[in-house]
Formats: C-alpha cells, structure tokens, sequence
C-alpha cells in the first residue's frame, strides 16, 4: 500500500497475473492493509457516464473507513480531507480507478469520499468497515467552489438531489458537522 498525500489515504495497486485465459490478481488482502479493517458491509453501484457520487463522510467514531475498487470501466476517485485542524483539511486528491490496473484505494474514517464516471458505464464496489447508518452520514457538495476539485473537463457531472443540496465546506463546518482530527486519530490509535 502507498500513502497519498492525505494522512489515512492510501493506493493499493495489486499485481495482476494474465495468460490467453485472462487475469487474476488478489483484490482485498487485510495482512496487506497498514491498519486493521473489519469488513461489515459490501456496497457496489453501477453508474453511467458522468455520474458523480459524493463527498461522503460518517461521523467519527466510529467512522466508516472505505476500500474502493472499480470493477468495470473507470472512475476518478477523489478523497477529500474533511478533519477540522488536520494540516491538509480542505485538500483533495484524485486516483484513476478502473478494470485495467486494478488500482484500489483505501480511505480512512473522517475522510470525504467521492467519485466521478469516466466511462460509458461503471461498476464500483466498496467494502466498508461499517454498516450504513443513516443519522450517522453526512456529505459536502462536490461542487463547491473553495474545494476547487478539477473534475474532468467536458463531462456534465449528474448529482443526486441529496449531493446537489448538500452544503459546503464552510457551512458543514459551522453546522458542526465535519469530525476532528485529533478525534479521528484518537479513533485511529484503537485500530493498530
């Protein structure tokens, strides 16, 4: 696993094995990961062209950490940095995911999620380390110009109601809303 530039993020490129049959390659390897993760839920969305999905977060703790693959076609995977006084809060970074590399990306709690489709057609499956709890999700809007995420040019990104109406950055922060980084590491230190 490498680290992203975003403490709690890191890029898993499996090593995938191909003869004239096709490919293998070992998607999901907990000894591999450079924390515990107890898988409690698989989610899998299939989304069209241009669909965007997110920012995404969960109250912390416990948090909802994420190991995102694409299974077919390609995404731009984002992870947003959502802790209040982490020194990278508001910064963002992007990760091709697609049926090619087989690149996989792991996001810890207190992280913000969000991914746009970059193909035709793509199938994304999550496994996560909590089950979804609807009082406990929260998301910011994608959109939201003090992010500034360069999503792809030319591609009319499609939002849910729920992520169109979602608030800023600024306002999810007043509200109360976003975790602590002092919280999410503290949360973190139980999970070694």
């Amino acid at each position: 696993m490498d680290p992203l530039g975003i403490d709690g993020a890191w890029r898993h490129t499996p090593h995938v094995h191909a003869d004239p049959r096709g490919s293998f390659f070992e998607a999901f390897r907990a000894a591999d990961l450079p924390r515990r993760f107890d898988l409690a839920q698989v989610n899998c969305s299939v989304s069209a062209h241009g669909v965007l999905r997110g920012v995404h977060f969960a109250d912390v703790p416990p948090g909802q950490a994420k190991y995102v693959m694409c299974v077919s076609g390609s995404i731009m995977d984002v992870v947003v940095d959502l802790r209040v006084g982490s020194p990278t809060f508001g910064r963002w970074e992007a990760v091709r995911l697609d049926d090619e590399t087989r690149v996989a990306l792991l996001v810890a709690e207190g992280l913000g999620h969000a991914f746009m489709v970059l193909s035709e057609q793509a199938t994304v499956a999550y496994l996560c380390s909590q089950p979804f709890a609807p009082g406990r999700e929260h998301g910011v809007n994608p959109l939201d110009p003090a992010l500034a995420i360069d999503w792809p040019a030319g591609v009319e990104p499609v939002l849910s109601e729920k992520d169109a109406k979602a608030p800023t950055v600024e306002e999810a922060r007043r509200a109360g809303l976003l975790p602590g980084y002092e919280t999410c590491r503290e949360f973190y230190a139980t999970l070694h």
